[in-house]
Parts: C-alpha cells; sequence; structure tokens
C-alpha cells in the first residue's frame, strides 16, 4: 500500500515538472544574455589580426633588415638596415594621411575606381574604434583599426623589398624621395586593382591570396628597373662582393619565415580554415623552397650552401604567397619546388649574362618567384589538383585573368619606377660620390660604423 502511494506521488511529482518546464524555459530565456547581434566585431578573429599585423612588422624589422644587411658587405651593413627602417616608416605615414583612402576609400565615379580610390578616407577621416571593416565573408568584421594597421605592414615591406637591387650605392635622401613617389604612384594603384571590392583584377576574379602581384611582382620588377637606372657598383662583377655576415642573414630568414605565417594566413583576415590552409601552405611550400634550390645547386655543380639554403626559403614564400590559401598543400609543395629552380637559375645562370647589378637578388627572387607564384595559383586553384576552387573550375578562363594581372602589374611597376627615380634625381641625386661608395654607405651617409 505504502508502495503504492510513493509510486502514485513520484508520478504525480514528475507530472507537475514536465507541465512547468516550459515556464522555466521561457524564465531562463528572459534571464540568458541576448545573442550577439550580426555584425557585431568577432574578438577572435580581431585577436588573430592584430597578432598577424605585428607579424608582419616583425618581417621588416629586425627581418628583411638583418637578411639584406647580412648579404652586403660590413661597410654597408647599417646603411642597408636604416634604408629599410628609414622607408617602412615613411610607408606607414604615407598610409595613413593618404594611401589608406586612395587603396581601400571611397569609389572615384566613372571607370577611374577601376584603378585608385579617392580621398574620402584621407587622415583617416570616419575612422573610430567603433567603424567596422567587412573582412570579405558576411556577417564577420574586425575593427577598421586593425584592417588598416594590417594593409599599413604590406605597403612597408614592399617598398622595403625594393631596396634589395640598389643598396651599397643609393643615397639616403634620394631612398626617401624615390619611396615616396613609388608608394604613391605604383604601390597604392596596383593594392586597389587587386584588393578593393571596386579594383580592375578584383572584379575580374584575378587570385592573389597575400600579394603575390600586389607585393613581389611589383617590388621585384620595380627593384630591376631602379638597379638599371642607377647602374652597378664600383667594381661589379669583377670585384668579389661576398655576403659579410651569412649568420645574420640566416637568422633574418628565421624572422622572415615567422612573420610570413601573419602575412599569409592573417590574409584570410579571420581565424579560419582559410587561414588554417594558408598556414600549412606557408610551412610546406617553404620547406620544399629550400631543398629544391640546394638540390639545383648540388645539379649545377656546386655545394648545397647555407645562402642557397635561405634564399629557397624565401623563394617557397614568395611563390605561395598568392596561393596560400588558394591551393592544397600538394600543389603549395609542388609551387615552391618549382619556383625555388627557375629562381636558382634566374640568379646564377641568366643574371650573369644580362649582366644587371641587382645587388641582393630582389628581381631574382621576389620578381620571378612571383610570377611563378601568381601564375601557377590560376593552376593549383583547380579541385582535381587538391585546391579550393569549384567543381565547374575553368583554368584556362582563369590563367587569362592572372596572366592579364601579373602583365599590368610589371608594365605598371616599370612606368612607375622610371617616375620615381628620375624624381628622385632630380630632387637630390642618385647615387653617392665614388668616396663615398668606395668607404661604405655606413660613415659616409650616416657618420657610424656596424662593427667598431
Amino acid at each position: 500500500m505504502n508502495r503504492a502511494i510513493r509510486t502514485a506521488a513520484g508520478l504525480a511529482l514528475g507530472a507537475a515538472l514536465f507541465a512547468a518546464l516550459p515556464a522555466v524555459a521561457q524564465e531562463a530565456a528572459l534571464q540568458a544574455p541576448p545573442a550577439a547581434p550580426a555584425g557585431v566585431v568577432n574578438k577572435g578573429d580581431t585577436a588573430w589580426m592584430m597578432t598577424s599585423t605585428v607579424l608582419v612588422l616583425m618581417m621588416i624589422l629586425p627581418g628583411l633588415a638583418l637578411f639584406y644587411g647580412g648579404l652586403t658587405r660590413a661597410k654597408n651593413m647599417l646603411s642597408t638596415m636604416t634604408q629599410i627602417g628609414a622607408v617602412a616608416c615613411l610607408a606607414m605615414l604615407l598610409w595613413v594621411m593618404y594611401g589608406y583612402s586612395l587603396t581601400f576609400g571611397p569609389d572615384l565615379s566613372g571607370g577611374a575606381s577601376n584603378f585608385i580610390a579617392g580621398f574620402g578616407k584621407a587622415f583617416l577621416s570616419g575612422v573610430t574604434p567603433a567603424s567596422q571593416a567587412a573582412t570579405f565573408t558576411a556577417g564577420v568584421e574586425i575593427p577598421e583599426y586593425v584592417f588598416v594597421a594590417f594593409q599599413m605592414t604590406f605597403a612597408a615591406i614592399t617598398i622595403a623589398l625594393v631596396l634589395g637591387s640598389v643598396v651599397e650605392r643609393m643615397k639616403f635622401s634620394a631612398v626617401m624621395v624615390f619611396a615616396a613617389v613609388w608608394l604613391t604612384i605604383v604601390y597604392f594603384p596596383v593594392a586597389h586593382m587587386v584588393w578593393a571590392a571596386s579594383g580592375l583584377f578584383f572584379k575580374a576574379g584575378a587570385l592573389d591570396f597575400a600579394g603575390g602581384t600586389v607585393v613581389h611582382i611589383n617590388a621585384g620588377v620595380s627593384a630591376l628597373v631602379a638597379s638599371i637606372i642607377l647602374g652597378k657598383r664600383m667594381g661589379y662583377p669583377t670585384t668579389p662582393m661576398p655576403p659579410h655576415s651569412l649568420t645574420l642573414t640566416g637568422v633574418g630568414t628565421g624572422l622572415l619565415w615567422v612573420g610570413w605565417f601573419g602575412f599569409n594566413a592573417g590574409s584570410a583576415l579571420e581565424a579560419n580554415g582559410s587561414a588554417a590552409l594558408a598556414m600549412i601552405n606557408t610551412f610546406v611550400a617553404t620547406a620544399s623552397g629550400a631543398l629544391f634550390w640546394m638540390l639545383a645547386e648540388r645539379l649545377h655543380g656546386h655545394k648545397g650552401s647555407a645562402l642557397g639554403f635561405c634564399s629557397g626559403i624565401v623563394a617557397g614564400l614568395v611563390a605561395v604567397t598568392p596561393a596560400a590559401g588558394n591551393s592544397g598543400p600538394f600543389g603549395a609543395i609542388v609551387l615552391g619546388a618549382v619556383a625555388s629552380v627557375i629562381c636558382f637559375y634566374m640568379v646564377s645562370v641568366v643574371k650573369p649574362r644580362l649582366g644587371y647589378d641587382d645587388s641582393l637578388d630582389a628581381f631574382g627572387v621576389h620578381g620571378v618567384g612571383g610570377m611563378v607564384g601568381a601564375i601557377g595559383t590560376g593552376i593549383v586553384y583547380a579541385p582535381s589538383l587538391g585546391g579550393p576552387g569549384a567543381a565547374d573550375y575553368a583554368m584556362g578562363a582563369k590563367l587569362l585573368v592572372q596572366l592579364g594581372a601579373v602583365a599590368t602589374t610589371i608594365v605598371w611597376a616599370t612606368i612607375g619606377t622610371v617616375v620615381a627615380m628620375f624624381v628622385a634625381k632630380a630632387v637630390t641625386g642618385l647615387r653617392v660620390s665614388r668616396e663615398v661608395e668606395q668607404e661604405g654607405l655606413d660613415l659616409g651617409e650616416h657618420g657610424e660604423r656596424a662593427y667598431n
């Protein structure tokens, strides 16, 4: 009897609780915090993009400064590092004054917006801590200041890369004038054409995940043109000019590789699967490039060298930049290997035969590697090769777009560099005196030595 009473009571209590569940759920819903409205800043994405921005800065200072500095002669070490740091700082200031506006600002009327934006965001007009920058993925946003800073570092490293071809003989004042003009008439328009929604090649569907055309072809071609206009170093090519410290170059190479994860994976503008794909590709393409450069050295009758190892790392990084989020890992491995071998022969065979003095092979590695990467991206993007393209991907049509973007960047960079160099020549003169070049730019231009 008692057991029957307890059973009946339990059933009654259970029924009462079951009946009360809707009311309890409604009460809990009233007490729970409201769901975040669409468009609210994603804190995880924001933290990742802030980290990526600082990683790209590390690529410039100290990464590129040590990489380039170690490749020069000891008497020009400080000059090289100072030039790189100074043009990076100049690029940052010009970016916030008008570069960001010309690249990503409000569109101009008519067809002009294909090539450049307007001054509507000059001096970061309208950019506030509350303003947001769309990340090209619906529903996810980061603060606009973070986007401004991230893109600012790309402008800074691109002009710094150009200097690799003119070190050891170009005046510091000329470098600064050249950088200001070049950023304005070359970098900002090309970045707009490729990355801004109204840009010519963005609308055409060009694939450039992190800067194959905007950064590497742009910088490499400009470096070649600048070196030809400036002329060869005294004694080149008969006087030996070996790197004074491959140790510093090796340290700089490591910093470049680490920082490149911000460069490539950060270009996803989110902490997502696309960033993860860019990350793994930045590992494997670079590893492939390093080993295949050393293999090319062996096949060419030389020992595998530390300089070749470092050069192969950079060639792999350059080649995978446009493909970082546009290729599967095995496509990235092939791309790194192919670019590394081609760059090796460009630097070791073609350059000596043509006789131009691209001091640190900015064109041979960044320009040529960027072209291989940009065109190759149109191939490795195919889903049949493990890329993220759609099932109906038309490789032929995409390759035509890629070739158009590459060709336009080459022509634009060539003309713009000629203009920038002649403006610098008219304002300051281009070359240091023979006496300064002989004693070294550290003392002649800056009054100090790297080593005492």
